[in-house]
């Protein structure tokens, strides 16, 4: 049942119309306390209405504000499932460049070692250059001058 509020604030006794009360009295010899024990019943019943009429309007209101917020809600999880995809999309090509940076890293570090590899490559080459250059001079110095 309802929160019971104090009966004074209910049904105070100058609103009843005290003309209606002491007709009441006077009439059929009704004493008092029988009066308010019918007005406390009847209070009584006026408030199980009123909390169930209170319920079901909380119960009405609630249903509207689902049926409002349905429309808001279809758009957000349509917006979510988009954002998704894109999040997915991104992770996606993310990985994508991962793998292009390592080849590519793959491929500079081979032309490093390449690189690496000609310029020793040359350098011995040119060792040997200058050896066969030395020794064809030393070969010269040695041979008689033929045209003298």
């Amino acid at each position: 049942m309802g929160q019971r509020r104090p009966r004074p604030q209910l049904v105070p006794g100058e609103r009843l119309g005290a003309p209606a009360v002491a007709a009441a009295r006077g009439r059929d010899g009704l004493c008092s306390a029988e009066l308010w024990v019918s007005l406390e019943e009847h209070q009584d019943a006026l408030e199980l209405i009123m909390s169930k009429y209170r319920k079901q309007m909380l119960q009405l209101l609630e249903g509207r504000k689902r049926e409002e917020a349905e429309p808001a809600l279809k758009v957000h999880q349509a917006n979510s499932g988009e954002i998704e995809s894109q999040i997915d999309r991104i992770c996606e090509m993310g990985e994508v460049m991962r793998k292009a940076v390592q080849v590519d890293d793959e491929q500079f570090f081979k032309v490093q070692e390449k690189l690496a590899q000609l310029e020793l490559e040359n350098k011995e080459l040119r060792e040997l250059l200058s050896i066969s250059k030395e020794s064809f001079e030393v070969g010269r110095e040695d041979l008689p001058d033929c045209e003298a």
